[in-house]
């Protein structure tokens, strides 16, 4: 056998085998797929085994740590928010450490795909994750839940900053005068700051009256960050006041996370595949060597909701009404705008990805004999097609985040109180009451969580008295 036949035969049945080991695999998608079905019925125990099994099989897989964020949520809505914590905090940990790329997973993830690559967690879940480790220990302890609210706004600024140009960039930004040209090199500008943390942080200060100011300035940032929460203005204004409650009360806040929050599902950008078909057949009509133009979809991971039946949750004391939540923080919308504000480097990379497939065929037909071309041809006609069909979308997400974090505040004379929740869902409709007994402390604050991604609460209501 020629050596250009024996170095096609091995390029052939290496690209056939890894396409076929990729397409017998399944993505994260469908793993989650079922954890989310377990969690949004109520079935925590068996979306734990669920979770627990894919990490054992996985064990040497890059998935740990968003299957790690989706346990965090089952160990919270379970009642267990001091595991949810340390779970979290060990993530936290991962990304900080995974914002220095490993340059031969970079390399790797070139020629295969962003699967390759140790999963860093989208900005948003970098944020959320800040968030809901200070709503994990103030369900607990809450002594460092002031520390997670600060490190929610340090987050998000530094993740913008990172993404800044370069100082020559800027430089010709300030001479041309077009902001849409500074957002253009930095799309993270157009990022919606999340107020969550500076609330938690706003209602733990309002309760010392030497923390005044503090609060009043988290709350400030509320309004500035979240101008459609229309009770902010009466937690500033009420800081202002420095005021917490009259005499003899006490305030319950109640903390519902909703609805069933974003994930990812796998695409395909057929404009850009259709595009680079045609600058494929351009190539081969100008080139010495003809490679067939590749026919395999450009897979892209795209950020979707799935429609919510909840709007709010209302709450009662002692069997009357005491108003509903309102959203604070609307996780499926910060997703979805944050992913669409980087989805054109994401297709970027799959293009150039694409780009470094060809040009490695090329250079591979011009180290071969011209004198076996014909069983080239026909070789790099079936490895091409197997190394474009090995590629898939990086699916890996937080997939058991809520839709939204709503909150009510209630001010409640001291003693113990019974609290009701019950989802409402968009036609105005309440679905069963769920409640827990309360105390009520005066001067101080008691929380109050349940989880319902429908009409149904998952998971148990959790209860911090001071």
């Amino acid at each position: 056998m020629s050596l250009a036949r024996l170095l096609t035969t091995i390029l052939v049945s290496t690209l056939a085998a890894l396409a076929f080991c990729v397409a017998g695999c399944a993505t994260h998608a469908d793993r989650l797929r079922d954890v989310r079905a377990c969690y949004h019925n109520n079935e925590l125990g068996q979306a734990l085994t669920e979770i627990d099994e894919a990490m054992e099989e996985r064990s040497a897989d890059k998935e740990q740590d968003v299957l790690l964020l989706d346990r965090a949520m089952i160990e919270l809505a379970s009642g267990r928010p001091a595991e949810a914590e340390q779970t979290l905090r060990v993530v936290r940990d991962r990304f900080d450490d995974l914002e220095q790329r490993n340059p031969t997973e970079i390399v790797l993830a070139m020629v295969n795909d962003d699967t390759s690559l140790t999963y860093p967690g989208e900005d948003y879940e970098k944020i959320l994750l800040r968030a809901m480790l200070s709503l994990s220990n103030l369900m607990h302890d809450g002594g460092d839940a002031r520390a997670y609210g600060h490190q929610v706004a340090w987050k998000q600024e530094q993740i913008i900053r990172a993404a800044e140009p370069k100082v020559s960039d800027e430089a010709s930004g300030e001479e041309s005068g077009e902001s849409s040209g500074e957002e253009r090199s930095n799309p993270k500008l157009r990022y919606k700051r999340v107020a969550l943390g500076s609330f938690l942080c706003g209602i733990l200060d309002e309760q010392d009256p030497m923390r005044a100011g503090e609060a009043q300035r988290g709350f400030e940032r509320v309004v500035a960050w979240q101008p459609d929460f229309s009770a902010g203005s009466e937690y500033l204004q009420r800081s202002m006041q420095g005021r917490h409650s009259a005499p003899g009360n006490g305030v319950v806040y109640v903390f519902a996370l909703t609805g069933r929050g974003p994930h990812k599902v796998e695409v395909n950008e057929e404009n850009v595949q259709m595009g680079m078909f045609v600058a494929e057949m351009i190539l081969n009509a100008t080139s010495s060597h003809v490679i067939t133009p590749s026919v395999a979809p450009v897979k892209v991971p795209q950020v979707v909701l799935e429609p919510s039946l909840i709007d709010s949750v209302s709450v009662s004391v002692d069997g009357r009404s005491a108003g509903t939540t309102e959203t604070v923080t609307d996780v499926g919308r910060l997703a979805v705008e944050q992913y669409e504000a980087i989805y054109p480097r994401v297709v970027g990379r799959a293009i150039a990805r694409r780009a470094i497939k060809r040009a490695a065929l090329y250079a591979a037909q011009d180290a071969i004999d011209s004198a076996d071309s014909g069983w080239v041809g026909l070789a790099f006609l079936v490895g091409g097609i197997a190394w474009d069909a090995t590629e898939n979308a990086d699916t890996r997400c937080w997939g058991l985040l809520p839709e939204k974090i709503q909150v009510l505040r209630i001010e409640l004379p001291a003693g113990q109180r019974r609290i009701g929740l019950a989802a409402v869902d968009y036609r105005g409709e309440p679905g069963e009451t769920y409640s827990q007994t309360v105390d009520v402390v005066e001067g101080r604050n008691t929380y109050v969580m349940g989880v319902f991604p429908d009409l149904d609460l998952t998971g148990q209501i959790l209860v911090n008295t001071p």
